[in-house]
């Protein structure tokens, strides 16, 4: 069945694709909060997402499109529109469909050590696609936004440091501000080395998803894997993506030592450079914290959605959280000097 929210989508598809849809069904557990998402159905049976994207750039098509082309298995290529292009452009937003390739999310699990192994082999294989010039063009380096994140950080920290009484965001704004209060030396040290190491991150530059952690990983049988959602892909060195592995960087789901073995079992000899890894996790520590915080304290979203969000920011300052890992291998690289 078919929302009328969904009909215009639908035409939208068959317009641009050429493809009947029979249902489509929202999905609702992504986080980007720029997009809609549908599973949709069309009528020989084959099953897609379609997306309707109002942030970014069209960037992670090419690239999926680009990486399906060179082979590299894992990666579901975008549909083409009639006219060969990778999206439709309805209303300012970007119309893509994918086909649907699995239900089964990696943060679901249960991951058997066959799916972490290939999810190594499937980061190798991203990761020695040669670079194109169009990829050159059109993809940002990795971290190459840490002066708006720091700048974000400390605009947040100084909003939580007085919280106003008056403020819309009510009580959650006090229990927030409690809880940066008591990272907030950790939070402080964390800016200060993001500004002072950005220059760490130099070596090597590959096509990197930027994002690859388990809830945009899909599984399927005998270890298959699948990675999607492509919207952060970036050119940096590989340890951008490998500190997902290396440690994890999900509070809720942290990557245990045999886990992350059987990950680099199948991405293959590497050497990870400790100051890079430490660098793209607190960058990433810090742009988390304050964009959740910031979510938690948009009174325009849903109580759930806010709830959710200050129950994602207590997780990042845990003792698992990725702000208490980002503070950690920051510490080791000064004991090793």
């Amino acid at each position: 069945m078919i929302e009328d929210a969904s009909r215009q989508v639908v035409g939208w598809v068959r317009a641009d694709f050429g493809l009947d849809l029979t249902t489509m069904d929202e999905v609702t557990h992504g986080a980007d909060q720029h997009a809609r998402l549908w599973l949709a159905r069309a009528a020989d049976g084959a099953r897609y997402a379609v997306k309707l994207s109002g942030g970014g750039t069209p960037a992670g098509l090419v690239v999926t499109a680009h990486l399906a082309g060179q082979g590299v298995p894992g990666i579901p290529a975008p549909l083409r529109t009639r006219d060969g292009r990778l999206c439709g452009d309805r209303d300012g937003r970007r119309l893509s469909v994918v086909p649907w390739v699995s239900d089964h999310r990696a943060l679901d699990g249960p991951m058997t050590e066959a799916h972490w192994r290939t999810y190594g082999e499937l980061l190798a294989a991203v990761h020695a696609v040669p670079v194109t010039a169009e990829l050159m063009r059109l993809l940002p380096p990795g971290g190459a936004a840490y002066p708006a994140i720091v700048a974000g950080t400390r605009a947040m920290a100084e909003r939580l440091r007085d919280p106003d009484p008056a403020d819309p965001a009510g009580p959650l704004l006090a229990e927030l501000a409690g809880v940066w209060s008591a990272v907030a030396d950790r939070v402080s040290a964390l800016t200060r080395e993001v500004e002072r190491r950005a220059a760490d991150p130099a070596g090597p530059v590959v096509v990197c998803h930027g994002d690859p952690h388990l809830g945009n990983l899909l599984l399927g049988p005998d270890g298959q894997v699948w990675l999607i959602d492509w919207d952060d892909a970036v050119l940096a060195p590989p340890e951008c993506d490998l500190m997902f592995v290396i440690g994890g960087v999900l509070a809720f789901a942290p990557i245990t030592a045999e886990q992350e073995m059987a990950v680099l079992a199948g991405y293959g000899r590497v050497d990870v450079d400790p100051a890079r890894l430490a660098w793209f996790l607190a960058v990433r520590a810090l742009d988390d914290l304050s964009d959740w915080t910031r979510q938690a304290l948009d009174t325009s979203a849903s109580a759930a959605d806010r709830a959710r969000s200050a129950g994602i920011v207590r997780g990042l300052v845990s003792p698992v959280g990725l702000v208490t890992l980002a503070d950690a291998a920051l510490r080791d690289l000064d004991q090793v000097r």
